[in-house]
């Protein structure tokens, strides 16, 4: 039998009532329609609840008042976040007031999921990092915020970022232009990515002193890249030769993550770099593997939705239907 339990949250401040509540009690009607077990009373600063839900509310309660006298701006999506976190007994304020770094334009660069400070954590722990998961989640626009925060901190000498550029195969002598021109398209999400972080007068000049460094992953072979903070994108259409290439060119007081999406292989023959490699490294040192599901998709809601069904399609549809399976 479930027992019902009573507390008080006592906010401290008028001033954080309304950002708490919501306009018009909006914040309140969605946590009380989320926590149907729990009812919910307010009178002046105090919070009254009871209910088989009390705790998680209290919780709730707590981790918002914590992000409000931290500066944050509570809004619906931040909200319905934060409610999924406490529902999987995570603690988002811990994960909302972690800060990577701040953007030239004055952005603060946080991760907004439990499995994106996990990611985060383990680029921090790691030499090498392996974040994988589906588009949304992050993974790239985080590990380059990581790496412009090591080059800030004088942690590393540059920053390396490739990706591989699958679709253009043989095919590049084709398209105009010079060989920067003509493997831009490939690499363009990653300079968007960077100019997030840096303004783009300041990424010129360390693109011009090679500070930071933009390339396909062809330009990897032979090197032995000490001092850099490498990012290898879109991993998943890597052979693994190729894998295995670029894993051996890292060099001393450097530090690498390789992001990609096991589901959307465009390799020729499905042969992924990414297959199979978790089982193959397991158990080396300074080495971590991380997951991001739809619960840490950031963009719009309905992203999330899309991933879910077609993870519920790859799972319950004929082996032939699955999207991108790597071998």
């Amino acid at each position: 039998m479930t027992t019902s339990t009573q507390l008080t949250i006592h906010v401290p401040g008028n001033h954080l009532m309304g950002p708490l509540l919501g306009e018009r009690d909006e914040f309140l009607r969605m946590i009380e329609a989320a926590f149907p077990g729990a009812s919910i009373h307010v009178r002046g600063n105090a919070v009254g609840i009871s209910g088989k839900e009390a705790e998680r509310v209290g919780q709730l309660f707590g981790d918002l008042i914590r992000l409000l006298q931290a500066g944050h701006a509570v809004d619906a999506a931040l909200l319905a976040r934060t409610i999924d976190m406490v529902k999987a007994d995570e603690h988002p304020a811990d994960v909302f007031t972690t800060e990577i770094l701040k953007s030239t334009k004055g952005r603060r660069i946080r991760p907004k999921t439990s499995g994106q400070k996990a990611y985060i954590d383990a680029i921090a722990e790691n030499i090498i990092t392996f974040g994988l998961g589906p588009a949304g989640t992050g993974k790239s626009w985080l590990a380059v915020a990581m790496a412009v925060q090591a080059l800030q901190a004088k942690e590393v000498d540059r920053i390396i970022l490739t990706r591989p550029a699958v679709e253009a195969g043989e095919r590049l002598g084709f398209l105009p232009g010079d060989l920067m021109a003509k493997v831009d398209p490939y690499l363009r999400p990653l300079y968007d990515a960077l100019h997030d972080m840096v303004d783009a007068e300041a990424a010129a000049r360390m693109l011009e002193r090679g500070t930071i460094e933009v390339a396909p992953l062809a330009f990897m072979r032979g090197r032995t890249l000490n001092g850099s903070f490498i990012i290898l994108d879109e991993a998943q259409n890597t052979t693994p030769e190729q894998m295995k290439m670029f894993l051996t060119r890292i060099g001393f007081g450097s530090k690498a993550v390789i992001t990609g999406d096991t589901t959307q292989v465009d390799v020729a023959g499905g042969r992924s770099g990414l297959g199979g490699l978790e089982k193959v490294l397991n158990g080396i040192e300074g080495l971590g593997f991380v997951r991001l599901s739809s619960r840490d998709v950031v963009r719009h809601r309905i992203v999330a939705d899309i991933v879910d069904a077609y993870e519920r399609d790859a799972a319950t549809g004929p082996a032939s239907a699955k999207p991108g399976k790597a071998s």
